[in-house]
């Protein structure tokens, strides 16, 4: 692996766990500015003042938000877009670039695929030449792939899911992000067809706390090297708190109710 990549992945996943917690705050292209996200240099101070590995963004939030603690987090620009606004939502196109990325002091860049889509093909496209373009300078890729589309009857169908997983490793990316299928049996079809690290999304924000770290602690016992979640994290009432806890699971194999004791739950 090319030595800039290996050094950078190292500032996003933990050198001796080999897992990472990543925030993705990305959202307010996609649905507007969430509560937990208005005020991006708290937000990321938060995110960093609990343990969390990296935090993911579009690019104009770089400039006023990213390390606004002065505690150090790594970084990973999100370079594809769409919003709710538009009758082709699940369409994603290349807003930002691998170079202004690096300009931006970036760790990492994340492309969003959604298989199935009617336009597919062009984020087929669009994930392919990212990857080249990380590969020529050294940049890890995260694929957030999902399988979202008129023939698709359930996004978290294990065979789905591993399809999805298997498509950003075979294409160049570095880690792969999907949703949990569920429980550890299923998950764990999906991490076995990749030789990459394989992290979970979040999905929409959960009434339970209890059952947010169950999933995470599942999915690392089927072999997954972490999670990134966004509105599960940065809209807990608890934030600071909950990604200690989760660095304790993630980091530190503590089971889930030694977690929401960190937590007070």
């Amino acid at each position: 692996m090319h030595l800039g990549k290996t050094v950078r992945l190292e500032r996003i996943f933990n050198r001796e766990t080999k897992r990472a917690i990543i925030v993705p705050m990305d959202h307010g292209v996609s649905v507007g500015p969430l509560e937990g996200i208005i005020d991006m240099r708290q937000t990321t101070s938060d995110m960093a003042e609990g343990g969390a590995d990296a935090v993911l963004m579009h690019k104009g939030l770089v400039r006023c938000s990213h390390r606004a603690s002065g505690k150090d987090v790594g970084l990973i620009v999100h370079l594809s877009a769409s919003t709710s606004l538009t009758p082709q939502t699940n369409t994603k196109i290349l807003v930002a670039s691998v170079e202004e990325a690096i300009r931006l002091g970036a760790d990492g860049v994340s492309v969003h695929v959604n298989l199935g889509d009617e336009n597919e093909r062009e984020m087929l496209a669009q994930l392919g030449k990212v990857a080249e373009d990380a590969q020529n300078w050294g940049m890890p890729l995260i694929a957030m792939m999902y399988g979202r589309g008129p023939n698709i009857r359930n996004s978290f169908d294990p065979s789905v899911v591993a399809h999805c997983a298997r498509v950003g490793m075979e294409l160049g990316a570095d880690v792969v992000k999907v949703p949990y299928t569920g429980d550890p049996d299923s998950f764990t079809r999906v991490t076995e067809c990749c030789c990459i690290p394989v992290v979970i999304a979040g999905g929409p924000k959960m009434d339970s706390t209890r059952e947010f770290l169950q999933m995470v602690r599942e999915s690392l016992m089927a072999g997954g090297a972490g999670l990134s979640v966004g509105r599960n994290v940065f809209q807990h009432p608890n934030r600071v708190l909950l990604l200690k806890a989760l660095r304790g699971i993630v980091h530190e194999d503590k089971s889930v109710e030694e977690a929401l004791a960190v937590v007070g739950e």
